[in-house]
C-alpha cells in the first residue's frame, strides 16, 4: 500500500474508533487527496483545536473557499459540533478526518462528485 491508502487507513480507523462513525471510504478518499501534501507534513496534517487562528483558517479556508459555505455563526457551530464528535480531549485531530466530519456535517459531499 502506498503511504497515502495508510493515512486513509488510520484515519478511516479514526472515524470509526475516537468519533462512532462508519466512514464512506470514498468520500474520505476524495477529501483526503484534496488536502494534497499537507497530509504528510507533521504539523498541517492536524488542527489545533483550541487555537483560534487554526479554526479561523478552517473556517475561511476549508468552509467558505473550498465547500463555498456563507459566513456566518453557523460555521462555527459546525465546526464545534465536528471537534465535540472527534473528541475535545483528544490530542492529535487529522485534518482529514475534521474536514470530512465537516463536509457530512454541512451536506456538502457533492463538491467531491
Amino acid at each position: 500500500m502506498s503511504k497515502r491508502d495508510d493515512l486513509i487507513a488510520q484515519y478511516a480507523a479514526d472515524l470509526k474508533d475516537k468519533c462512532g462513525v462508519e466512514p464512506d471510504m470514498d468520500l474520505l478518499t476524495k477529501v483526503t487527496i484534496g488536502l494534497g501534501p499537507t497530509i504528510y507534513n507533521a504539523d498541517s496534517s492536524t488542527v489545533a483545536g483550541t487555537d483560534p487562528s487554526e479554526l479561523e483558517t478552517v473556517r475561511k479556508n476549508f468552509l467558505i473557499g473550498k465547500l463555498g459555505l456563507a459566513d456566518g455563526p453557523h460555521l462555527d457551530e459546525g465546526i464545534a459540533a465536528a471537534l465535540d464528535t472527534y473528541g475535545r480531549s483528544e490530542r492529535n485531530k487529522f485534518r482529514a478526518v475534521l474536514y470530512y466530519l465537516l463536509v457530512v456535517h454541512f451536506g456538502r459531499a457533492d463538491v467531491y462528485a
